[in-house]
């Protein structure tokens, strides 16, 4: 894929699709590292089919290649027991290993922001089951511009929905919407 062909949206770690109204979206490019049909511990069946098979943390794409960027990564950790890489929750969201998870989500993020347009939006979803927003928060590059705004959601409000937007890449470090806003 070009960088011209690619659709303006990049859902990073797509699993199921499961907040997306239409799930064949073509504003969208769909992106997970696996692809999976399995049968869950209710009897339902789940499917992971993304357009593109890629690791977040290593993306296939030109930097400043998408207007939005969604990034919904693993939020559980796995500490290495049979019964828990089983469970309904990991097959259907994924896991982070119990060590060395930070340096994932902020390579996640780096990635992220690269293949984002300047002026581009990431939205972030995290679910603080076993990490506190807080500390991923923590992981964000230090050169982008921190969240602009969140929602919580769910049964415990334990899910997190955060708008970043991505500064400009102009040599003088300054936004063109801030220069706008302070010129007028």
């Amino acid at each position: 894929m070009t960088k011209d062909s690619l659709p303006p949206i990049l859902d990073a770690c797509c699993g199921g699709k499961m907040f997306w109204f239409d799930k064949d979206n073509p504003y969208v490019l769909f992106q997970d590292i696996r692809c999976a049909d399995m049968v869950l511990c209710d009897g339902r069946k789940f499917s992971v089919k993304p357009d593109v098979i890629a690791d977040f943390t290593s993306m296939p794409y030109h930097d400043n290649s998408f207007r939005m960027v969604v990034f919904d990564p693993p939020h559980l950790k796995y500490t290495g027991r049979k019964k828990e890489v089983s469970s309904w929750q990991m097959k259907k969201y994924g896991w982070l290993p119990a060590h060395g998870w930070e340096d994932i989500i902020r390579k996640g993020f780096a990635e992220c922001f690269r293949v984002l347009m300047p002026g581009g939006f990431l939205i972030l979803k995290w679910n603080e089951t076993d990490i506190p927003v807080s500390r991923i928060l923590e992981l964000t590059p230090p050169h982008h511009m921190r969240p602009l705004f969140g929602h919580l959601s769910g049964k415990l409000s334990k899910t997190h929905w955060i708008c970043f937007m991505k500064e400009s890449d102009e040599a003088d470090g300054t936004s063109p919407i801030v220069k706008t806003k302070n010129n007028q």
